[in-house]
């Protein structure tokens, strides 16, 4: 074969156990084609082969995030950052919007993302009222962290029509004042309806532009693949990604869950999981079980989903949620069998080991974030009862059960940076200095595979995607050091120096 692209005197992490490392990796195309050593180059160099010389880096596959949010992810790069890193306090949130505010016409939005009370002084959450002192003139938005709730001033509440007299939405929550009964502002579940309903949506220019700043965000990290997980993806968003894909204006791969309200539509256009192609696919069916209906219906919707060639991915965290859903894929597998059809457990935050053996059972993925033990570590130590902790956001366990665990980061709940997710998994400590259930600690071999073989798996792609080997896509990222030589409290130091999509060199540092 002609060789388009050489990597030699590479530190090759392959996740092939038939050949764990490597010193070259030759390319033909957008694939991989031999794997092997330094001694192999002249053999392998042709008259227009372009030779990389790693000079001992480290090469590993092309990351891939099995869980993240795209459009979320936009808005975060494009917004007021209010993260615990950029405010302590009510009075810094009133401030940082306050700014923002002289910048722009009486009107117009301002959003904020990622505020997060629990870091907050006095652990409080801002209401309308505190955010009307520093904008009284722009209706405003800003997100929590977990993307589960969000604080609007009043004149976003106007817009919204939310006044004394809305009543509660189903699966939602409308915080009010005691004693006047009057929103306060926060609302719990129901940023979607915000920002699908109420906030202007992005332009074709915004959108081009944020997602510039999303591909540079991925590549920067090494991430050649994600799957886009958020419930209101429809057919829109499919023909939305499609553009922004055949435009080159995202690079990384994308598969795309489809919204469970929309999974019929894509099933009258003959689109199953797996329709597409490497660029681009449609991925398993996400269902919200916090608003999803009563069992008997869950169980329906499931078998009728399954049984209709689609893969089911369960957004699944706390026991409850995650015992219904394995109740519904054990009620569908009388009907239909589950094996091999790879049904997915979103997040599954808490996993005690009689739901483990059923989800082993069924064959089963759980598509886990380890940065979440990192970044919220402190709070899960000091806000979840003593009696969940054991079970909570396990690896270790299902592993051994021979669960396959995916790795991805919920971006933009959490960086996207799968060095921290891999530091986290390995080491199970918190920003703090906490740890968090250390007997679940991991390998950094079984941490890179939740974000490598792992994760491609969980989208049927571990034919293609996720180990350096011959035949599979040329994906690979070269880092500045070895993730499985340096002590574990350095690896999320660990910095990308190169990311390649298909042969092609897309990123360097």
């Amino acid at each position: 074969m002609a060789t388009d692209v050489i990597l030699k005197n590479a530190n090759v992490i392959t996740m092939n156990p038939a050949q764990p490392r490597a010193e070259l990796v030759a390319i033909s195309g957008d694939s991989i084609f031999h794997v092997g050593g330094n001694d192999e180059v002249d053999r392998l160099t042709g008259r227009f082969t372009k030779v990389i010389d790693c000079a001992g880096k480290t090469l590993v596959p092309g990351f891939h995030d099995a869980h993240l949010h795209l459009f979320s992810l936009i808005r975060k790069l494009t917004s007021l950052d209010l993260s615990p890193a950029k405010v302590r306090s009510i009075a810094d949130i009133k401030e940082a919007i306050r700014k923002v505010a002289t910048s722009k016409p009486p009107g117009a939005w301002i959003n904020g993302t990622d505020y997060n009370e629990f870091y907050l002084e006095g652990k409080h959450c801002p209401t309308r009222w505190d955010l009307d002192e520093a904008a009284p003139n722009h209706p405003v938005v800003i997100s929590h962290r977990s993307l589960h709730a969000c604080v609007l001033n009043s004149k976003a509440l106007e817009l919204a029509g939310i006044t004394n007299e809305t009543p509660e939405p189903d699966g939602a929550r409308i915080e009010r004042d005691l004693a006047t009964g009057e929103p306060n502002g926060v609302l719990i579940g129901m940023l979607n309806f915000v920002r699908s309903h109420v906030m202007p949506r992005f332009t074709e220019d915004e959108l081009i532009e944020g997602a510039a700043l999303a591909d540079e965000y991925f590549l920067s990290h090494g991430i050649t693949s994600f799957q886009e997980a958020t419930m209101r993806n429809d057919i829109g968003r499919w023909e939305t990604l499609c553009d922004l894909k055949l435009n080159a204006d995202l690079l990384s791969r994308v598969t795309m869950m489809a919204g469970a309200d929309f999974w019929g539509d894509f099933k009258e256009r003959g689109m199953r999981t797996g329709t597409g192609d490497n660029l681009m696919q449609l991925g398993a069916v996400k269902i919200m079980l916090e608003i999803e209906p009563e069992q008997e219906e869950l169980n329906k919707l499931a078998l009728d989903i399954h049984t209709a060639g689609y893969q089911l991915a369960f957004h699944a965290v706390d026991e409850r949620t995650v015992a219904s859903a394995v109740t519904a894929l054990e009620y569908v597998n009388p009907h239909s069998s589950v094996a091999g059809r790879r049904h997915r457990i979103e997040h599954c935050g808490e996993c005690h080991p009689s739901l483990l053996e059923r989800i082993k059972k069924l064959g089963l993925v759980i598509v886990t974030q380890p940065a979440f033990i990192y970044y919220s570590g402190e709070r899960y130590l000091a806000t979840v009862p003593g009696s969940q902790l054991p079970w909570l956001y396990r690896i270790k366990a299902p592993l051994e059960k021979g669960v396959v665990v995916a790795g991805s980061s919920d971006a933009p709940v959490v960086s996207a940076n799968p060095l921290m997710g891999i530091y986290a998994a390995v080491t199970r400590q918190a920003e703090s200095g906490q740890t968090l259930l250390p007997e679940e600690c991991i390998s950094v071999d079984q941490a890179l595979a939740l974000y490598t073989v792992n994760a491609a798996y969980s989208s049927f792609e571990e034919k293609v995607k996720g180990s350096i080997a011959p035949d599979m896509l040329a994906d690979v990222v070269i880092l500045n050091d070895d993730l499985t030589c340096v002590p574990p409290e350095k690896i999320k130091d660990i910095k990308v120096e190169m990311t390649m999509i298909g042969g092609e060199v897309v990123w360097e540092a």
